[in-house]
């Protein structure tokens, strides 16, 4: 799949040129030459003889960045002065801070936001430990525990490496749902040990979310922590992941007009993400699916599966198809991709039924090229931004922690996650959806809220013992 210029790789490079003749209208024309696109060109100096430009850009990759600067430093009587890599200025110092919420102007404020005064409050909250969530950031705070396993598409990089998307995990709570969220990356990769930290941390929080932790110890420690905690425990690999596939699924079925219960399921990927999606997939109503992972499609037979395939083996591919993941698409209705780039061609997709729907998820590179798939599919979804129906799981995770925290959750369970699938999808209404937008954006102003208030109906009917509130009590277990 072609690359294409991406915001992320970002630069600004500082030169200087003539002021007279061509020197300006040719910087742009060489770095889209070059495969390059300008995204600004801001004149912040001028004299008689020569003009300071900032000649700002975006590339494919690192590489491309270091070309476009030489593409620019050729252009004639151009001096190269200084690059900046916009997305390292950002993170410069870090992305969050902490923030007072009361001015402490004098005595008097000192004497209440600190001691003597917050003395009384500390025997109030002793007297009544459930007076912790009125009178201190608990209410609104959730921590964000990663052990730097799996972050993002980059592997086992560790703890340190792993702050900078913790983060902007961080971030992304406090813009889309207000929630104070706090990075907490641990030097351990231990399952014991990092059970016994979040234990331990949780009086601080009214929630916590685990974030790029590999499989399957994220299981076991998803699982412990459900266990131990009376706040809820998320791991948005696995359960934001599921919520925005469902939302996204449902409406392309919508579009296309099929029966969830009536299709074939194509998957491939049988981690922490692929487990999640096949769970809420068969809570949603799924009945024909085929689960696929790096040795092949998933089946009863095959030897040496573990707990977690074995939990998969019993529940999908009933008719014990031991081929791979091209020869099982075949006449499928729906693929939905967490794995690997590049394993299906256009020419596997033309195999599917007609209608078809394709979820290539794999980040960067997808499972298969989107425009090869966009010939014989009928919908087609990503998690890239550079093409239509992104999915992404900024629209699940900061709505479900505000209807979690505002409904003074305990625990999250399947019907939540459900709820959630269903709100994100009833943002695009009847007249809006379309091939390419059975999702809406992150920015969308109406879906957070959606979300948020759909999770707090579904914790009340959950501890009104509802029919069905909760899910199959042994679905999520693990998940």
């Amino acid at each position: 799949m072609a690359s294409v210029p991406s915001i992320s790789y970002s630069i600004t490079v500082r030169l200087e040129v003539p002021a007279g003749g061509r020197a300006v209208s040719e910087l742009t024309a060489a770095v889209e030459h070059a495969g390059g696109s300008v995204t600004a060109l801001d004149v912040t100096a001028s004299g008689h003889e020569r003009l300071r430009i900032d000649v700002t850009c975006a590339a494919t990759d690192t590489a491309h960045a270091d070309q476009l600067v030489e593409v620019l430093r050729e252009v004639a009587g151009v001096t190269i002065h200084k690059v900046s890599d916009r997305t390292f200025l950002m993170h410069l110092g870090g992305k969050i801070e902490m923030q007072a919420k009361h001015p402490i102007r004098n005595r008097d404020d000192l004497s209440m936001v600190y001691t003597p005064g917050v003395a009384r409050v500390s025997q109030a909250i002793a007297r009544n430990p459930d007076d912790a969530r009125r009178l201190t950031i608990k209410r609104n705070s959730i921590a964000v525990v990663s052990d730097g396993s799996a972050v993002l598409g980059l592997g086992n990089i560790g703890p340190q490496a792993a702050l900078p998307v913790m983060e902007g995990k961080a971030a992304l709570f406090k813009r889309f749902a207000g929630i104070d969220a706090w990075p907490i990356c641990l030097d351990t990769q231990d399952a014991d040990t990092i059970v016994e930290v979040v234990r331990c941390i949780a009086p601080g929080f009214a929630g916590i979310n685990l974030e790029d932790i590999s499989a399957p110890r994220c299981f076991e420690i998803e699982r412990r922590l459900r266990e131990q905690l009376d706040i809820p425990v998320f791991h948005d690999d696995q359960h934001g992941t599921a919520i925005v596939v469902l939302g996204a699924l449902t409406n392309a079925l919508r579009f296309v007009g099929k029966d969830i219960a009536q299709i074939r399921i194509v998957m491939s990927g049988a981690g922490a993400a692929g487990s999640a999606i096949l769970r809420l997939l068969l809570a949603a109503g799924a009945k024909d699916v085929i689960v696929a992972d790096v040795e092949g499609v998933i089946h009863a037979r095959r030897d040496g599966l573990s707990p977690e395939l074995r939990w998969i083996a019993d529940r999908t591919n009933h008719a014990q198809y031991a081929g791979d993941v091209r020869g099982s698409v075949a006449e499928a209705d729906v693929f939905i991709g967490v794995s690997a780039p590049n394993i299906l061609t256009g020419a596997d997709i033309a195999t599917m039924n007609p209608g078809a729907i394709v979820f290539a998820l794999a980040n960067p590179d997808p499972e298969v090229d989107p425009a090869q798939a966009r010939e014989h599919a009928t919908v087609v979804a990503t998690g890239r931004s550079d093409y239509p129906n992104q999915i992404n799981n900024v629209l699940a995770f900061p709505g479900v922690f505000r209807g979690l925290l505002d409904a003074h959750s305990h625990k999250v369970d399947e019907g939540m996650l459900l709820a959630a699938a269903q709100a994100i999808a009833a943002v695009v209404t009847d007249d809006e959806l379309n091939a390419n937008y059975v999702i809406p954006s992150v920015f969308h102003p109406d879906v957070h809220g959606a979300v948020a208030a759909a999770v707090r109906s579904a914790v009340s009917a959950s501890a009104a013992g509802a029919p069905g509130a909760g899910g199959a009590a042994g679905a999520t277990g693990g998940s």
